[in-house]
């Protein structure tokens, strides 16, 4: 599964990160930031902003008017299977949660509906071996 990320965000464009932060100090922000550095479309989903850094913020991933590659989860491990159902729901093609956020029952329900699924790794990290 894992061997696959290279391709997987060679191949994605657009980024949700759910739990995105208004707040600088916050990993989810700087991982906004680095998406968009990495060329990435970034999609925040939080239903407590209505904007983050000029860019309009949905409350949650159904509401999201552009097809969505990448669900990135910044919401702790027991909202994960909710996620999951949204991201089925909306056809992404993949979820992944970030250090220390796992539901490996929803994580299969995800592959079982044909989503690369990659828990507890850092995408900013994967980011940097990509060169």
């Amino acid at each position: 599964m894992n061997e696959d990320i290279p391709r997987l965000l060679q191949q994605s464009r657009n980024v949700a990160v759910v739990g995105l932060s208004d707040k600088p100090y916050r990993d989810s922000y700087r991982i906004g930031q680095t998406l968009l550095a990495h060329g990435y479309t970034l999609i925040p989903v939080n239903p407590s902003l209505e904007t983050w850094n000029g860019i309009t913020v949905w409350p949650d991933l159904e509401s999201v008017s552009t097809p969505i590659d990448i669900v990135n989860v910044f919401r702790r491990s027991e909202h994960v299977s909710d996620i999951v159902d949204q991201a089925i729901a909306i056809g992404a093609r993949a979820i992944w949660t970030q250090y220390g956020v796992v539901d490996e029952k929803a994580g299969r329900r995800a592959e079982a509906a044909g989503l690369h699924v990659v828990m507890d790794r850092c995408i900013a990290v994967e980011l940097s071996h990509k060169g």
